[in-house]
């Protein structure tokens, strides 16, 4: 296994690889050695398998992390559970006495009790005492109801957590078989390479490199996206021709060129970043200093928790390395760059989305 330990002047080489790179559109700002076009490629393959690597490292602790929270909470639910249990039997027992009286028809006694009163001042007397009997008969049966529905509730709570703790262990396991899968490929690829102490080198420097410039540069451009599409509703409504309807269905018309503006004016990173709408696929590629960045993904429909356009990522690549889904699935789930369409008419619901000829459509109707 290689292993990815961090020295001082790795910093100093990295600004000379970074000085002597260049960077065009998505090409890499990051020197690779100069050998021929398939050690190139060879060379491409490895720096992306160990940044796979590393990235899944990272998710294998979310995970882990997870499945922590995961088992603390259902040992919790448990140990609820088993008190309620014990609680509840005792409400059972009392409340097993409230219906067998009214079966067994001692109420009725009780409330024969009241009509036969001799004057005003017994029968005020007698119905003080049937009203005690009747709320505490009561309070009794609604505390034994409530718990029984707190127990029905925990063990729903406890059923629903196993299955995603198991879902998480399995996920756990499929990772790290990953991980190991690829260190054997990493491994076996330099053990084979004509210079595997340089290529070695190289991998190292760019581990560094990725987990304390790459991931944060990253991570800037997500969030400005996220930022920016929480404001996209009040840019659309500011527009004359973006939305439009007929009376019963709505739709949005957004080009790309009135999307990158918008993106310029709200963050100056995407001065060099941009957007593009092409068949049932949108890209955003940039650079920003000798980073270089390129998204794809699409827009789909959700509904759930609440309906909105959501951005799927089926692409990252920074620096030409493409990075592995684990990446691009926890970058989607910490930044939000999903549209909501009750932002902009609260009565609105998306129903359809497509991109085509430069322009991302949006179908809208009422929710009603």
């Amino acid at each position: 296994m290689i292993a990815y330990k961090p020295r001082l002047y790795i910093i100093l080489f990295l600004c000379m690889l970074l000085i002597t790179g260049t960077v065009v559109g998505t090409k890499t700002a990051f020197a690779l050695p100069e050998t021929t076009a398939v050690d190139s490629e060879e060379a491409r393959k490895l720096l992306e398998d160990s940044l796979s690597i590393v990235e899944i490292d990272h998710e294998i602790e979310r995970i882990g992390k997870r499945q922590k929270e995961l088992e603390q909470i259902q040992n919790s639910l448990e140990t609820k559970i088993s008190n309620i249990e014990l609680q509840i039997q005792e409400r059972q027992e009392q409340a097993g006495i409230v219906l067998r009286a009214y079966y067994m028809g001692e109420r009725e006694s009780l409330l024969n009790l009241l009509l036969s009163a001799q004057s005003l001042t017994g029968f005020f007397r007698i119905l003080d005492f049937y009203d005690l009997i009747i709320q505490n008969d009561q309070a009794i049966l609604r505390a034994y109801n409530q718990q029984y529905k707190e127990l029905v509730s925990a063990q729903t709570k406890a059923s629903r957590n196993a299955d995603q703790l198991t879902e998480v262990k399995d996920n756990l396991v499929k990772q790290r078989a990953r991980v190991l899968a690829l260190e054997e490929q990493v491994n076996g690829a330099l053990a084979s390479s004509s210079n595997p102490q340089a290529m070695a080198k190289l991998i190292e420097e760019f581990t560094l490199y990725w987990e304390n410039v790459g991931i944060y540069e990253v991570k800037r451009h997500f969030q400005a996206l996220a930022g920016a599409m929480n404001n996209l509703p009040a840019f659309i409504q500011g527009s004359k021709n973006m939305l439009k309807t007929n009376g019963k269905e709505y739709t949005i018309n957004i080009n790309e060129n009135d999307l990158n503006e918008f993106l310029r004016s709200e963050d100056e990173l995407f001065n060099t970043f941009a957007f593009h709408f092409d068949d049932g696929k949108i890209s955003a590629e940039g650079e920003s200093g000798n980073l270089s960045l390129l998204i794809e993904g699409r827009y789909t429909i959700i509904n759930d928790p609440e309906n909105a356009i959501m951005f799927q990522i089926d692409k990252l690549v920074f620096n030409r390395l493409e990075l592995p889904d684990t990446t691009r699935q926890a970058l989607q789930n910490e930044f939000d760059m999903n549209f909501y369409p009750k932002q902009l008419v609260s009565f609105l619901k998306a129903t359809e989305v497509s991109t085509d000829n430069k322009v991302l459509f949006v179908k809208l109707e009422l929710d009603m």
